[in-house]
């Protein structure tokens, strides 16, 4: 089976949110819903020296998340209706809208929060990895919209072969959980971000 996954270079990435946009038309989807969110993590703390300087340990960036495409999907795993089911040809994860029942299992299952609850259809939706444009051979919609190219797509061999194997970056879930198909570059600011006592600075936009 050929899996496909994403790349993020968080050191490029800004913020600018076009990703999330993009995708949230292509698929148009409702106000409340996203499939690609930008997380803004920041932390750290200012210092005060014996001689009355302060010094900062402050940081912030930016994380790009949407849904990894995992080698051990918890939302198809505990789907009780197999709605959610890992394409055997591309590895994407995606949801049948013909045998969801909306019961919300996947959205309470997945350590990294991507399915969502379309309560207007009374069905779960997620993001499919534009297989449709995938299959034609293109990339996805936030990959081609990323105006610093911080996102990337492909087969998670050739990805890891490029960029490497780091698959973990503060505030994501541990990749031990679920084996996503994710590789990611850390900027300097993410190097042990989580010990610093970081905080999700915008946590009513991804929630």
């Amino acid at each position: 089976m050929t899996q496909y996954g994403f790349y993020f270079d968080s050191s490029r990435c800004t913020g600018c949110k076009t990703c999330e946009l993009a995708c949230k038309d292509y698929n148009d989807l409702g106000a409340d819903i996203l499939m690609r969110k930008i997380i803004d993590f920041e932390g750290g703390a200012w210092n005060k020296g014996a001689d009355g300087t302060w010094t900062t340990e402050a940081f912030g960036y930016s994380v790009s998340a949407g849904c990894n495409h995992c080698d051990n999907p918890a939302c198809a795993m505990n789907c009780p209706t197999g709605a959610m089911v890992k394409d055997a040809d591309t590895g994407l994860v995606s949801s049948n809208p013909e045998v969801c029942i909306g019961c919300g299992t996947c959205v309470q299952s997945c350590p990294y929060e991507v399915p969502k609850l379309d309560t207007a259809k009374s069905q779960c939706v997620k993001c499919d990895g534009c297989k449709d444009r995938v299959l034609a051979g293109g990339k996805p919609m936030c990959v081609d919209a990323c105006p610093l190219h911080a996102l990337d797509f492909g087969k998670i061999e050739d990805l890891r072969s490029r960029y490497g194997s780091v698959s973990d970056i503060d505030p994501l879930p541990d990749s031990s959980l679920t084996g996503p198909n994710l590789v990611v570059k850390l900027t300097k600011a993410a190097e042990g971000a989580g010990s610093k006592g970081g905080f999700v600075a915008n946590p009513l936009e991804v929630a």
